[in-house]
């Protein structure tokens, strides 16, 4: 491609003063970028307005319809082609942008609508009659009269059809109805005290209703967990920690799921900052951090947090889609959730994800009839009779039962001390790597060899953190030459990473000298460290790759260092496992995020076997 010289000939760029429909249609390219940013506008207008029932209705995906009606406060009709006025907002005077306590507050919305859609404003206000205001690609009609009981409907059809060229990058009607409905969640999430209703209406008619959450009552946590439970499904609620914890000014609450509650994608992660959903990369890492301990790099926690705070803590005008936030202190928001999150997963002691059960049981399969026709099913017969049937069989039928098996278990605990154990008292070993444990209400399949991995990594990160990281000190220094900003970002942490065993100290100009690295890990590539630990400093403000790695070593040394698969465990030995599990913090998985053991309920074991 051949590049004019500028230098040459009278090129001269003309500045021109751009129309007030091209200046809107600009602005509309950064606020609604589909149809689901329009419907996360209108309905965060609806929550600012004081509604308590909201409902949205949607036709091909959102692109040729959206319709927002709300029971808020609603807009005087002196006020309806103001509202409709770039840069004209309620929620504001423009005295102190930080200080802002609704969702909406730049003014543009409205305006952006109406200039790529047909958009269509109907409102009443208290003590005023109803009002209609039409506008269709930035032409506005006269205010007329309309026919509303209270509250605002904002209906919205024809997006982007006046820039053709928008509709060509809209994707395909299903995606496009997904993502209005992931915005409708998380706003809804936000707002448990609020009701939603999602409606299509494709094709015309009264439609159908594609997702509804009715206003949920209680406390706050009670409310948020039922609502929670209301759209990420019953599985969450039952496999989540609740979360409450503050610093410096912030308050972080919401739930956080179990590590073995995990998904292969970032999915099932919503944050929220003074109720605004956000998708924040500082606050990603964090909670990725704090699992980090717990989970394999495929796999990703699944939570809800917000955070609450005054509002001059945090600065929401970074983007005019107001989904990017920046705090003042963004360490203090980060430590807050990983300090947060680990003390939650830690109070959860031994717990793993209650869906376990459930993959277990739809893995075993029952075998197939001798015959077709119904089997009736006796009556379970008293713990005497079976005591009575087992001894009266032993004689003939189970002879070689006296026989040595895998770790069978002769001394077995009373009932009333299994039913105060958590995990059980252990009766047996099977293929010389899974206790079999009976519980008071059923029993517990545990991974000797996972369990015991976690129980050994667990001690040997407590030592470390009582006596600290051994260093070794080289011969000869290494020296990393660096830019004078890397080295001065570097430096800035030199004393955490000396807690770590990495020593370095400042070798004039950009340059840094390596004197001591962490023994544990061996011979390193101490350039190659320094670069990756920067990197983390630039992308995500603090660096957790040392003690990742250190902790990576100790895992190793926890799994070479644990009871193996096939090895015969004695009884004692079985019960003082089960009980140091249950003493355990995080004993629940393994170091790779695989749970250690299994439980599974008497009543669901009798419904494999057809007893209920």
């Amino acid at each position: 491609m051949a590049i004019p010289d500028r230098n040459i000939g009278d090129f001269r760029p003309v500045i021109r003063q751009l129309d007030e429909g091209a200046i809107n249609r600009i602005a509309a390219g950064e606020v609604v970028e589909r149809p689901a940013s329009a419907v996360k506008e209108l309905v965060e207008n609806a929550i600012d307005a004081g509604s308590t029932r909201i409902s949205i209705d949607y036709a091909d995906g959102g692109k040729t319809l959206i319709r927002v009606t709300d029971d808020g406060c609603g807009i005087a009709p002196p006020d309806l082609e103001l509202a409709l006025a770039r840069h004209a907002t309620s929620k504001i005077d423009g005295s102190d942008l930080l200080n802002i306590h609704t969702f909406g507050f730049r003014g543009e919305a409205l305006a952006s609508l109406a200039a790529v859609g047909r958009l269509t404003l109907t409102s009443r206000a208290p003590g005023h009659e109803a009002a209609m205001l039409k506008v269709a690609g930035g032409r506005m009609d006269p205010v007329k009269p309309a026919a509303l009981r209270a509250g605002t409907v904002v209906e919205l059809r024809d997006l982007f059809f006046a820039t053709p060229a928008r509709l060509k990058f809209l994707r395909s009607d299903r995606a496009e109805t997904q993502a209005v409905t992931d915005a409708v969640k998380r706003l809804a999430m936000a707002e448990p005290g609020v009701s939603f209703t999602l409606r299509d209406v494709t094709g015309g008619g009264e439609g159908r209703i594609t997702f509804r959450a009715d206003a949920e009552q209680g406390d706050l946590f009670d409310a948020l967990r039922a609502r929670l439970g209301r759209i990420l499904g019953a599985d969450f609620v039952e496999n989540a920690l609740p979360v409450d914890a503050t610093r410096d000014g912030l308050r972080l609450m919401g739930y956080a799921a179990l590590p073995t509650y995990s998904r292969g994608a970032a999915v099932a992660q919503y944050l929220f900052v003074n109720g605004r959903p956000v998708r924040d990369k500082m606050l990603g890492g964090a909670l990725r951090a704090a699992y980090m301990d717990f989970l394999s790099r495929d796999r990703h926690p699944a939570a809800a947090l917000f955070f609450d705070c005054d509002p001059n803590l945090v600065d929401v005008n970074v983007h005019p889609a107001k989904t990017e936030v920046r705090f003042r202190d963004p360490g203090v928001a980060r430590g807050l959730i990983i300090s947060a999150l680990r003390h939650a997963l830690a109070e959860a002691g031994h717990r793993a994800s209650s869906t376990l059960a459930g993959a277990t049981l739809g893995a075993m399969r029952p075998e197939p009839a001798a015959a077709p026709g119904r089997v009736y099913q006796m009556d379970r017969p008293s713990r005497g009779a079976r005591v009575a049937a087992y001894q009266g069989q032993a004689p003939e039928g189970f002879a070689e039962l006296s026989e040595g098996y895998s770790a069978r278990v002769f001394d077995v605990p009373s009932q009333e001390q299994t039913d105060a154990l958590p995990l059980g008292t252990a009766r047996g070993q099977v293929h010389e790597n899974y206790i079999i444990a009976q519980t008071a209400t059923g029993m517990v399949i545990v991974d000797q060899h996972a369990a015991h991995e976690r129980l050994v990594y667990e001690k040997l990160k407590q030592q470390m953190a009582r006596n600290g990281v051994a260093s070794q000190a080289l011969l000869i220094p290494e020296i990393v030459e660096l830019s004078e900003g890397d080295c001065a970002r570097l430096l800035s942490v030199a004393d955490e990473l000396a807690g770590f065993g990495l020593g370095i100290e400042p070798f004039g100009g950009g340059a840094i000298a390596v004197r001591e690295t962490p023994a544990i890990l061996g011979d390193v590539d101490a350039r190659a460290m320094i670069l990756d630990i920067l990197d983390e400093l630039a992308d995500q403000g603090q660096s957790a790759n040392l003690q990742a790695r250190i902790e990576a070593i100790l895992s190793r040394v926890a799994c070479h260092g644990s009871i193996r698969s096939g090895r015969r465990m004695r009884a004692e030995e079985m019960n003082a496992l089960l009980r140091e599990m249950e003493a355990t913090p995080h004993s629940g998985q393994c170091n790779h995020g695989r749970p250690t053991y299994v439980e599974l309920k008497l009543s669901d074991i009798e419904r494999l076997f057809g007893r209920t």
